[in-house]
């Protein structure tokens, strides 16, 4: 049983990996239906690994189960965007703030070259790039939050917006370049030592512009 138990804990892990970032990179679309036996027969592995990959991925809100239906990947509508970018602007601006005391001058350095990367990237801009290496950014930038509530409130919001991940700057490619200054602007901030409040605003400007881009561009 022992022997058994360690590899399927592993595929189990490989096939969440593997569908996470499918639906992450546009591959399964929301409302593709995720037939387990295909799946797993694509994987190489029993429907198990497949069944606890998908439940996984149902706790996180990028898959739905449907009785009758099965499991589909979810999409999320405009007011679901609305309300999920208002929570993030809200308790990433706090984990950014609570985290700026705790971030040292490799991290910056760390972050600031990430957003090289993504300046670079507006050359021939790949949207499932920029957007790859925003979250690498922002996770610099919270990932220090000593508190374990709100980094947690983080993780979930990022999780919810996974389906949309790969589109985001493809429907607002012009925002990017914005962004990329924001970002150098609230390295500064974080550098100067610029007080929790003014760090937490700057945040959540930034998130916020993003969030008035893409409801701009979805009404037009």
């Amino acid at each position: 049983m022992t022997d058994h138990a360690a590899p399927l804990g592993s595929k189990s892990e490989q096939a969440y990996s593997t569908v996470k970032a499918r639906i992450v990179e546009g591959a399964y679309s929301p409302g593709y239906r995720l037939v387990l036996a295909k799946i797993a027969e694509d994987l190489g592995v029993s429907v198990v690994p497949v069944r606890e990959a998908i439940r996984r991925l149902e706790a996180e809100g990028l898959v739905t189960f449907e009785r009758n239906v099965g499991a589909t990947v979810a999409g999320i509508d405009p007011t679901e965007y609305l309300y999920t970018m208002q929570t993030l602007s809200i308790v990433e601006g706090a984990a950014t703030a609570l985290s700026a005391p705790l971030i040292d001058a490799a991290a910056i350095a760390r972050a600031r070259a990430v957003n090289v990367q993504m300046r670079d990237c507006l050359e021939h801009f790949d949207p499932v790039r920029f957007t790859a290496l925003n979250q690498d950014f922002h996770s610099v930038l919270f990932e220090h939050c000593p508190n374990p509530h709100i980094l947690d409130l983080v993780h979930r919001g990022w999780n919810r917006l996974a389906s949309l991940r790969s589109s985001t700057f493809r429907f607002v490619p012009g925002r990017a370049r914005d962004s990329v200054a924001e970002h150098e602007a609230l390295l500064q901030l974080i550098e100067s030592g610029a007080g929790a409040d003014e760090i937490e605003r700057a945040a959540r400007r930034h998130r916020s512009a993003t969030l008035d881009a893409y409801l701009a561009q979805a009404a037009h």
